[in-house]
């Protein structure tokens, strides 16, 4: 069985042997405050940087969830309000987290074969604290290339951080991570890993951020997990287990440049199939704003019902649409630790039943 669901995905097979190795260790029972667990931390943080260009000074922080990361991003870096730019539901999903806290955040829609741009939008001021975007929305499979986010970065006003969702992108294509204050991504996605743990880069300019507000309200508060991280501690009891999956996965997998090329040629094949060869089309008809990571196809409810009935009984499990594209999409999942025979068994499901 093959899964090509966008969350939680495909693991890496490796994954299995990890695990043993964990209990073989003794890493489920290890002391999170001992010399064992920092060296653990040091080398992730190394490996993470250098596998996935990740700027030196940047530092990284590990939490639950990508959902997590909007709490802690409301409390500890955005004292009045953000705004956000999004064409999906997790980047909604945001804004109401964002909300529920910070009321006078705000945020503004765009169409899914649209690129979002900074000119004349509504509460969108000098009191904004962050600015953020989702650069892979899961959801719609759209996503901002380095030229949109640039545009963005260059545009923002006043005092304000850029924060990034990049959940469904982060470890499988090449970010330019400068041109963004905030990063972060759950590992369930293009890491290959199972869900429970998530990773968050912040620049020198959020690190500066943060320590002039130097919120301390709350258990995650991110002033003082960055005074834990300076020794590669954490302020609550960690995920020893999943640090030491992301540690083992990125110490064994190829430079992002590597990877990033083997998702835009695989994902590129896949396109120029669907706009061509069956009876599903492709979600979003702008190149320019198609995901690398999660191709999103479009049809008639019956037929995606068909379709996802056949594969299934074929070993191959595709992903559902989501929100108000649920009965009329598929989503497929690009991601790294899909090997490419299960690409080439989901073309030729297509091509004898679909065409």
């Amino acid at each position: 069985m093959y899964t090509f669901n966008p969350g939680p995905s495909q693991v890496y097979p490796q994954v299995r042997q990890y695990l043993l190795d964990s209990f073989d260790q003794g890493w489920l029972s290890a002391q999170h405050r001992g010399e064992r667990f920092v060296q653990l931390m040091r080398e992730t943080i190394t490996e993470l940087k250098n596998k996935l260009n990740i700027p030196q000074d940047y530092t990284i922080f590990f939490m639950s969830s990508a959902t997590e990361c909007w709490e802690v991003l409301v409390q500890s870096l955005t004292p009045t309000k953000s705004f956000h730019l999004y064409n999906g539901a997790f980047g909604e999903k945001w804004l109401d987290y964002a909300k529920a806290q910070r009321p006078a955040s705000t945020g503004v829609q765009f169409g899914i074969d649209e690129l979002p741009n900074l000119q004349n939008l509504p509460g969108l001021d000098e009191e904004t604290d962050l600015v953020c975007i989702t650069q892979n929305e899961t959801s719609t499979a759209t996503q901002l290339r380095d030229g949109a986010v640039l545009n963005i970065y260059n545009r923002l006003p006043g005092n304000a951080l850029l924060a990034v969702d990049a959940t469904s992108s982060m470890a499988g294509i090449q970010l330019k991570y400068i041109k963004g204050d905030i990063w972060y991504a759950s590992v369930q996605k293009c890491f290959g890993l199972p869900a429970g743990l998530s990773v968050m880069l912040l620049s020198p300019r959020a690190i500066e951020r943060m320590r002039k507000i130097n919120e301390r309200a709350h258990y995650n508060s991110l002033t003082a997990q960055y005074e834990k991280m300076l020794n590669f501690q954490t302020t609550h009891t960690p995920n020893v287990l999943g640090i030491y999956l992301l540690n083992r996965i990125i110490h064994d997998r190829p430079a992002i440049k590597v990877t990033h090329q083997h998702l835009v040629d695989r994902a590129t094949k896949l396109y120029d199939y669907f706009d061509q060869a069956t009876q599903l089309t492709p979600l979003i008809t702008n190149p320019e704003a198609r995901s690398t990571t999660v191709i999103g196809l479009k049809a008639p409810a019956p037929l995606i019902d068909e379709v996802k009935r056949r594969a299934l009984a074929q070993g191959l499990q595709l992903g559902s649409g989501y929100g108000n594209w649920k009965p009329t999409s598929l989503r497929i999942a690009n991601f790294p630790a899909i090997p490419d025979a299960a690409f080439e068994q989901l073309v030729q499901f297509f091509a004898r039943e679909f065409a």
